[in-house]
C-alpha cells in the first residue's frame, strides 16, 4: 500500500494553469512537472539514441510494475503494462474458454468499454450480456448479485462510476462470484491512485485501469492485473515480441519466442524502451502518485467535495452519494432540469471553470493542485 509523503505546497509540483480553474482529473490528468521532465529526457534520447545502452531497455516497465504493485498490494509479475483499461478487459474476454449461454453481467450506464468488449462476444462465443439497472439511485453490489444466475461467468463493472462517482462494494460482489465459480473484472480507472486499495481486500480476479486519469499518466497508458492463479488458465493468443520471460534485451528470442507465463504476456505492443514517450511519462507519474499516496488524494478530495455539496445553491441537486465512504474522488450535481444543467455547464466553461458533463450530470474532479478557492470560484459562478 502507498504511504503519504508530506509536501508543503503540492500546487508547486505542477506548472501553473493560469487561464482556467481545472477541476477535471476524472477526464484527463494535468501531469506534474516531474512527468514532463521525464518526457523531455525521452525526447533527448530520441534525438541522440546512441547515447543510451540497450541494457536499460526494460527498466521503465520494471519500475512501473514495482510502483503499481506497491500501490495496489500486488506482485509485480501479476501486472501487465497496457494501453488502457479496454486492453485488459479484451484480454479477459479472449483468454477465457466460453460455453454457449455463459452470462456476462455489467451495469446500466457503464463506461462504453464494457459494451464495446462484451457485446461482440455474443456473436463470437454465444455468450449473453446482461445489463443491470439500479433499484435505487446508484448501482450497488446488491443489484449485481441479485441479477446473477447459475450461468453467470463474469461480472465486469467499475469500482468507481465515471458519471456519478459512486463506489462499489467490490469485495461483496467478489464473494458472490467466487461462491459459484464466477469471476469479477473490476475497472479501477476512476479510483486507482486516488482511493487506497489492496487486491487482497478487493478480491477481484482481474483489475483494469486507464493511466490518464488518477495515475497522472498520458492517454494510451494503463495496466492489467490478474491473480496469479488465473495466469495459466488462458487460451493461447498473440503476444508482443517483448512479452517474453526475460527483462534483458540480449536474452530475447528471435527464432522461437514464447510468451512469459506472468502477466507480462499481456503487455501492449512496444511496452518497453526509453524511446517510448508514454512509458517514460507513466514511470514518473506512477512513482509520483505512489509517493503522494492515494490516502492523501482521497482525503483532500473528500474535503473539497463536501464543501461543494454544502454550498451548492438550492436549485442544484447533488447527483453522487453524500456519504463519502460510498463515493470515489469525484462528485456530480445537476440543475433542476436537463436543459438547465447543460446551460449551467456551458456557463462554467465560458468562465474557464473546467469540469465535465457526463450522462446529464456536471462532474467535478479536483486534485492536489486544487484548493477551497477553486471550489468557491465554481460556487460563485453556479450561484450567480
Amino acid at each position: 500500500m502507498a504511504t503519504t509523503q508530506p509536501v508543503t505546497d503540492w500546487k508547486k509540483e505542477w506548472f501553473e494553469i493560469e487561464d482556467a480553474t481545472y477541476l477535471n482529473t476524472s477526464a484527463h490528468a494535468a501531469m506534474p512537472r516531474v512527468t514532463l521532465r521525464a518526457v523531455q529526457n525521452s525526447i533527448e534520447a530520441n534525438k541522440f539514441p546512441h547515447h543510451l545502452d540497450d541494457a536499460i531497455f526494460f527498466e521503465a516497465p520494471i519500475r512501473i510494475r514495482a510502483s503499481l504493485s506497491k500501490m495496489i498490494g500486488a506482485k509485480p509479475e501479476e501486472i501487465a503494462v497496457t494501453a488502457g483499461a479496454g486492453t485488459g478487459v479484451a484480454a479477459v474476454a479472449h483468454l477465457l474458454k466460453w460455453k454457449p449461454g455463459d452470462e456476462v453481467i455489467t451495469a446500466k450506464g457503464e463506461f462504453p468499454l464494457q459494451y464495446a468488449t462484451w457485446k461482440p462476444m455474443e456473436e463470437r462465443e454465444g455468450v449473453k450480456l446482461k445489463i443491470v439497472a439500479p433499484r435505487d439511485r446508484f448501482i450497488t453490489a446488491g443489484d449485481l448479485i441479485a441479477a446473477m444466475t447459475p450461468r453467470t461467468r463474469v461480472i465486469s463493472v467499475s469500482h468507481v462510476r465515471f458519471d456519478d462517482g459512486s463506489l462499489l462494494d467490490a469485495a461483496r460482489v467478489a464473494a458472490a462470484c467466487h461462491a459459484q465459480g464466477a469471476l469479477l473484472v473490476l475497472d479501477v480507472s476512476q479510483s486507482c491512485g486516488a482511493v487506497p486499495m489492496d487486491v487482497h481486500d478487493l478480491d477481484a480476479d482481474f483489475l483494469v485501469c486507464a493511466g490518464y486519469k488518477w495515475l497522472l499518466s498520458p492517454y494510451g497508458t494503463g495496466f492489467f492485473w490478474a491473480k496469479s492463479e488465473h495466469q495459466d488458465i488462458g487460451r493461447p493468443g498473440p503476444f508482443s515480441w517483448t512479452s517474453q520471460a526475460t527483462d534483458s534485451f540480449f536474452a530475447l528470442s528471435y527464432v522461437d519466442p514464447k510468451p512469459s507465463r506472468s502477466a507480462k504476456r499481456w503487455d501492449s505492443g512496444e511496452a518497453a524502451t526509453y524511446f517510448n514517450f508514454n512509458l517514460a511519462a507513466m514511470d514518473a507519474s506512477v512513482d509520483f502518485v505512489l509517493r503522494a499516496g492515494p490516502e492523501l488524494v482521497r482525503e483532500h478530495n473528500r474535503k473539497l467535495m463536501e464543501l461543494l455539496f454544502e454550498r451548492l445553491p438550492k436549485d442544484c441537486v447533488v447527483a453522487s452519494p453524500l456519504d463519502s465512504t460510498q463515493r470515489g474522488p469525484c462528485g456530480s450535481f445537476t440543475a433542476q432540469t436537463p436543459e438547465k444543467t447543460v446551460e449551467l455547464y456551458q456557463k462554467l466553461q465560458k468562465e474557464s471553470i473546467i469540469v465535465s458533463l457526463r450522462e446529464g450530470r456536471i462532474r467535478v474532479s479536483p486534485y492536489l493542485f486544487n484548493s477551497e478557492r477553486d471550489i468557491n470560484r465554481l460556487i460563485s459562478v453556479v450561484s450567480a
